[in-house]
């Protein structure tokens, strides 16, 4: 039989074949995966190769023009700088300070090379390297990788926006490549450095390094430069000045990029990390001149429109800073002082505190975000308060202990028995301010943001170019100008331009006039029945205009008026650039019931002060654009006939009259504190004191003072000019005037002295008013309880 065993057909192979059956046919599935995947991986490249050169071929024609680049042009923000040349605000959205590359330190290239394209100088606009290692990156950690070159930068910045799409990115790819071959890469950077943004307004590397160090980038050691290389990255999150941990952490990073790069060496390395850097605190302004720097922006903007803000101008101004400095610190010292004076008004707020520690300090912080420093005013939330003693933390986060007499301005927000609006507990939030430390350990002391407002302004009355100019107590809190906004009743500082007036109709610094009581029914006055009052309430009865003047002496004041006339009066007072309608021709003139700005007031001081001509405040002197080519200059001022507005013996009188108010008058704490005769100047305080001036000059300086509430209110029944503004006007003259020899005024042709007086020579010989005895059409006697309670006392000083 030819059977044989099943086993024999089917008898098993040799031992490796039947181990290598399966793991064959595994090898031959994932042959066949691995080549699917390869042919569609490689489909998919050309797949997508032919759609980037279709999108290559139709993108590219419509990419925007880069003439922009070219030629390019920044904006470049509008300075204005005093006399001296400090920077006294900039206007405009971009802080700028355009370089070319040249002047550009390496270190500082080096720094931003490092980090942000280390092959800018191998790569034709777009890294490939970058670009795939950002890539596998990206796949790696599963987190964005940006492979941005610095052209593909400069391309986004220019001309796309910020979204994060692909188009987008083509179109910057195709950008960088078009940029690349119309610029050389020094170009490029050059544009790059100037253009990007780096916060706190900056646009550009030396704008930032201004602002975060306050130095010139020439000036930037490793770690700095370091620095402001880290900020292009994301500017809030990496600024110094509002997050220095995280920014600290990304310098340190670049150092050790610049070393890995070969810019630095191991030592430079060592030293960059371990300098201490010192970040300038963001000041808007130093030199305190927002309000005169407002006045030149609106100046600028009348003349060039918008472009005052983007071709560069540099705007210099006549004042000069240290003289503005001065002005700015003597007004708030003297607004400061009365505000000690005045009832605590309680915390500016109240916060719930948690008993957390940890979230203590967030909520500080949270809580003193609405409550910013005002200059040397800064907020703080109190921790712990009893009458003798309250701890606070600082929007720094330090805390502070407040006793003895720095706790004095607050002692009704601290007594147990005060009203608990006011009252200061745990969470409130105080104003603080430092002083000189006491022999307690104390250098603190509770105060509270004022509410009365001020102005200062001082100019050269020959030329008219203003020397300072302070529009309130802080720009931030109130933009309203009070110097050339604000109209106010100038009350007894107006005297002196009713005394010019007068000199012209007879009178003399001799002319005797009765300072005795007067009373008006309301048929004489028009309106209501007017007893006017000195401030004092005494009457002193006849003496001459220099003391009247010198004490302030309304009576006399009114008799003078209504003998010369008020609509002569009216007239007269336009010669010095006052308007005739903020002065109706009534009685109350006599003690400066009109309007006036303290800006007119310097205007007017000044005709006395030079002579006798009108001159207009200057504040701009040249204008030059960001080449420093000169666009403009002030022509110089010429005190011409055209310009006169008295004669030279009438500004001398009333010089020589003005002089003894503050040789012995309301103002006599002048000659007294400054040691110098030649000053000149006058009190104004209105009716119930709701006005506070001093107005006064030296021969080559007048100034003006003046303090009040924005709504008319009294400021208290003793407060005065010479209280309040005097000390100001003091501060400010001390130092404008220091090392000035002392300079009197010279009496002009036509003037002549007799037995120490000064006359019109042809008053010399019994012409002229010798004593007013014609009275004023008044009522005999006292008046009547009725009418007594309808008067309206204007002014008492």
């Amino acid at each position: 039989m030819n059977d044989k065993p099943r086993s024999a057909a089917s008898s098993p192979s040799p031992a490796g074949s039947s181990a290598s059956s399966p793991l064959s046919r595994l090898s031959s599935y994932f042959g066949r995966w691995v080549l699917w995947a390869l042919g569609l991986l490689a489909g998919g490249i050309a797949a997508v190769a032919l759609l980037l050169a279709l999108g290559l071929a139709l993108a590219y024609p419509n990419l925007p023009d880069i003439g922009g680049l070219t030629d390019y042009r920044p904006k470049l923000p509008m300075r204005v700088l005093s006399s001296d040349g400090v920077l006294l605000g900039e206007f405009g959205e971009e802080r700028r300070n355009y370089l070319p590359i040249r002047e550009i330190p390496k270190v500082m290239q080096e720094a931003v090379l490092a980090i942000e394209d280390a092959r800018f100088y191998q790569h034709g606009g777009v890294d490939y390297l970058g670009i795939i290692r950002a890539g596998l990156a990206n796949v790696g950690e599963s987190r964005s990788q940006g492979a941005s070159t610095i052209t593909m930068q400069v391309a986004r910045n220019f001309y796309l926006s910020t979204e994060k799409t692909f188009t987008r990115k083509i179109y910057e790819i195709l950008l960088a490549l078009k940029i690349e071959s119309a610029l050389s890469k020094e170009k490029i950077l050059e544009i790059y450095m100037n253009q990007i943004f780096l916060g706190h307004r900056a646009h550009g590397f030396a704008a930032a390094s201004e602002i975060y160090f306050g130095k010139t980038l020439d000036k930037l050691s490793v770690a700095e430069a370091a620095m402001l290389a880290g900020l292009p990255k994301a500017p809030s999150a990496y600024n110094p000045i509002n997050n220095p941990k995280r920014a600290a952490i990304r310098q340190q990073y670049i150092i050790e990029r610049m070393y890995e790069t070969g810019y630095i060496t191991e030592e430079q390395r060592d030293e960059a990390k371990a300098e201490k850097l010192r970040i300038r605190p963001v000041q808007e302004s130093v030199s305190h001149a927002e309000f005169v720097a407002e006045a030149a922006r609106q100046l600028i903007f009348n003349q060039y429109g918008d472009e005052a803000y983007s071709r560069g101008l540099n705007v210099y101004l006549t004042l000069n800073s240290a003289e503005q400095n001065t002005a700015y610190r003597a007004l708030r010292r003297g607004i400061l002082d009365y505000e000690k004076r005045q009832v605590y008004r309680g915390p500016e707020a109240y916060a719930d505190l948690p008993g957390d520690a940890k979230a203590l300090d967030a909520r500080i912080a949270e809580a003193l975000a609405d409550h910013p420093a005002n200059d040397e005013l800064l907020a703080a939330v109190v921790l712990e308060a009893d009458p003798k003693k309250v701890t606070a933390v600082l929007q720094s986060g330090d805390a502070i202990t407040i006793v003895g007499d720095g706790l004095k301005p607050a002692t009704s927000g601290l007594s147990d028995k005060g009203n608990p609006k006011t009252r200061i507990r745990r969470g409130a939030v105080i104003r603080v301010v430092k002083g000189i430390k006491q022999k307690d350990g104390n250098e603190w002391t509770i105060t509270q943001l004022p509410e009365v407002e001020g102005a200062f302004v001082s100019m050269d009355p020959k030329t008219g170019q203003v020397h300072a100019m302070v529009g309130g107590f802080d720009y931030n809190k109130n933009k309203f100008n009070h110097v050339t906004q604000a109209w106010r009743q100038p009350g007894s500082s107006f005297k002196p331009f009713i005394y010019s007036a007068a000199l012209e109709k007879g009178f003399t610094p001799a002319t005797v006039v009765n300072d005795a009581p007067l009373f008006f029914d309301a048929g004489t006055t028009g309106s209501q029945p007017w007893e006017p009052k000195n401030y004092d309430g005494k009457f002193e009865g006849p003496m001459p205009l220099r003391t009247a003047l010198a004490k302030s002496k309304n009576m006399v004041s009114i008799r003078v008026l209504h003998s010369i006339g008020v609509k002569y009066a009216q007239e007269w007072i336009t010669r010095f650039g006052f308007e005739a309608e903020k002065h109706p021709a009534y009685l109350t003139m006599a003690l400066g019931a009109g309007s006036v700005t303290p800006m007119q007031m310097a205007q007017g001081y000044a005709v006395f002060a030079n002579g006798g001509y009108r001159v207009s405040p200057q504040l701009i002197n040249r204008i030059t654009d960001n080449k420093g080519r000169l666009l403009y200059e002030a022509l110089p001022t010429t005190l011409s006939d055209d310009a006169r507005a008295i004669e030279p013996r009438n500004a001398f009188l009333m010089s020589s009259l003005l002089q003894e108010v503050t040789r012995s008058g309301t103002a006599a704490r002048a000659q007294a504190t400054l040691k110098r005769p030649d000053i000149y100047g006058k009190t104004g305080t209105t009716n119930d004191s709701m006005d506070a001036w001093f107005a006064g000059y030296q021969k080559d300086l007048v100034a003006i003072v003046w303090i009040g509430y924005d709504q008319p209110r009294k400021l208290g029944d003793r407060e005065t000019g010479g209280g309040l503004s005097l000390p100001v006007w003091i501060e400010y003259m001390g130092f404008a005037l220091k090392n000035k020899p002392v300079d009197e005024m010279t009496p002009p042709e036509g003037i002549v002295n007799v037995n120490g007086e000064w006359f019109y020579e042809e008053y010399t010989t019994g012409n002229g008013v010798r004593e007013l005895s014609n009275e004023p059409a008044a009522v005999p006697g006292a008046a009547t309880e009725d009418e007594k309670k309808s008067i309206l006392d204007l002014f008492k000083r």
